[in-house]
């Protein structure tokens, strides 16, 4: 058996299409997140997929154009299954909206980052080829930017409960200022297939004495909202984005 290649085509297996794909996705990793911003940015959203509890959407976004929103489940192999068949189908631009904890201070809960660079310090995206850093698609990153995202180096875990001595300090050496757990693997999919793809997350976790500080979920429920407007705001036509039906500060979580 030495030497045995597990090569698979990629389509829709664990997807369950009921509806048609646009070729601009949203990603956020939550299936209630993913039904929040549909509700949120799409005219009458219908359900794209429910295998799984994975929940996508596809609607009219304010632009008049198709969006979907498609949830990823949570860490990179889930997130890395999703990205194949979606792009598979016929996806070409992808951007994860998510959440992320704070390494460092200076970070305020409620802050949109985005990945301007990943530190690839999961499974999925090294098994993938990942290496040193990850690098998101550039005309994506800029938008983000521009709908007021900071521009950030995140680094990507395998794990949420993670006791383990050093490992965010390595990350920080490498200049990641937070930690999520999809992004490299998103990104390192679609740069294997030609796509397009960045990452938008939200901060609802920051240091504090003896713990982190985490926020409520209702502020939780209104970052998602913010991070799938920001999102929205990179995929829109240009002149057609609306980035927020819920005007919110954006530090305020």
């Amino acid at each position: 058996m030495r030497g045995l290649t597990l090569a698979h085509e990629a389509r829709a297996l664990h997807l369950r299409p009921a509806c048609g794909l646009a070729e601009r996705v949203l990603l956020p990793g939550d299936p209630h997140r993913a039904l929040a911003v549909a509700q949120d940015l799409l005219h009458s959203p219908k359900m794209f997929n429910h295998s799984r509890g994975l929940w996508g959407y596809t609607g009219t976004a304010r632009d008049g154009e198709p969006l979907t929103i498609q949830s990823t489940g949570m860490g990179g192999p889930s997130a890395a299954i999703v990205c194949e068949e979606l792009i598979a189908l016929g996806a070409r631009r992808l951007v994860r909206i998510g959440t992320c904890g704070a390494l460092v201070d200076g970070i305020e809960l409620g802050e949109l980052l985005v990945a301007e660079a990943v530190v690839p310090a999961d499974g999925a995206s090294v098994a993938l080829g990942a290496d040193t850093l990850v690098s998101p698609d550039r005309e994506l990153t800029e938008r983000l930017v521009a709908a007021g995202a900071r521009p950030v180096t995140v680094a990507t875990s395998d794990l949420f409960y993670d006791d383990r001595d050093g490992g965010a300090g390595g990350w920080i050496e490498r200049g990641a200022v937070a930690v999520e757990m999809e992004a490299a693997a998103v990104l390192q999919v679609a740069a294997r297939h030609g796509a397009a793809a960045a990452c938008v997350v939200g901060v609802t976790d920051v240091p504090g004495e003896g713990r982190s500080r985490r926020a409520t979920r209702e502020q939780i429920e209104r970052i998602g909202l913010r991070v799938g407007a920001a999102g929205y705001a990179a995929l829109a036509e240009p002149g057609r984005a609306i980035t927020a039906r819920r005007g919110l500060p954006a530090t305020t979580p």
